[in-house]
């Protein structure tokens, strides 16, 4: 049950007057949960690169297709959502409980919005579980330990970690980040991870727009940079590749084929 202090911090962190990047992505998916000045920024975003939002729903996309295989063809029943943003149609536990209902989800996003729409829309099969924490990327120890709770790390795990690293500068050291959080992960767990690229120059002035008004920033960066995250794991097929690219015919998703911009991968813990 939420205190009414934890709902004072939940309020306080909200930050309505400050565009946030998980209300902002939910903007440009055509979602309903977000302020004006996420808005505003989701338009400016637009008008530098009017096809961000198609790159947004790519991301969904590869979401959905990464989840079908490793809950399907692979036989993974857990998955740890890290940087979850808002609940949307088909999210991660919704995808695998439908192929295996005893499938067991934890989302991990440090937006208040986030928490409150996830506690009411977040439901798990009876069969299954899911789960939610409230934290932040750069404490992988606390995520850990929180996830535990109801994941069993002595079987494998699905790590999705899609649109996060991008939030995180180089002097943060994301790549870190993932190998703490894979190191905790026993051998036959899979990394889900997309990010987008620096090689649109209108891409790059889209986020530029973005950054100079948020409360985060977001870091584009090369394809082979991302590709880096990967090593040490034996890269599932198509290996890592622009969004549109990996699998596609394993999407049932419409909509228009927009090569760069974004890469993804799915890679195995041997």
């Amino acid at each position: 049950m939420t205190t009414p202090a934890r709902r004072d911090d939940l309020a306080a962190r909200l930050r309505t007057d400050r565009p946030h990047s998980a209300r902002v992505w939910n903007y440009l998916l055509g979602g309903k949960d977000h302020y004006p000045p996420d808005a505003a920024v989701g338009e400016q975003i637009l008008t530098a690169f009017p096809d961000f939002a198609a790159v947004a729903r790519l991301q969904r996309h590869f979401l959905a297709r990464a989840v079908r295989h490793l809950a399907g063809e692979v036989g993974i029943r857990q998955f740890l959502d890290i940087g979850t943003g808002l609940p949307t149609a088909d999210n991660t536990h919704e995808l695998a409980q439908r192929i295996a209902p005893e499938s067991r989800v934890v989302y991990v996003d440090n937006d208040p919005l986030v928490l409150v729409h996830a506690r009411a829309l977040l439901t798990s099969t009876p069969e299954g579980a899911c789960a939610y924490v409230d934290s932040d990327v750069r404490d992988p120890a606390r995520i850990l330990a929180e996830a535990r709770r109801t994941l069993d790390f002595d079987q494998p795990v699905a790590l999705t970690l899609l649109g996060i690293l991008g939030q995180l500068s180089d002097d943060e050291n994301p790549a870190a980040l993932v190998t703490e959080l894979l190191a905790a992960l026993p051998s036959g767990s899979y990394l889900a991870l997309s990010d987008g690229t620096d090689t649109s120059e209108a891409l790059n002035t889209a986020v530029a727009a973005y950054n100079s008004q948020s409360a985060h920033t977001y870091h584009l960066r090369t394809p082979a940079h991302i590709a880096t995250f990967f090593e040490g794991l034996d890269l599932v097929e198509p290996g890592v590749v622009p969004t549109s690219d990996w699998r596609p015919e394993l999407s049932t998703f419409p909509g228009p084929v927009i090569r760069g911009h974004a890469v993804c991968g799915v890679g195995r813990k041997v």
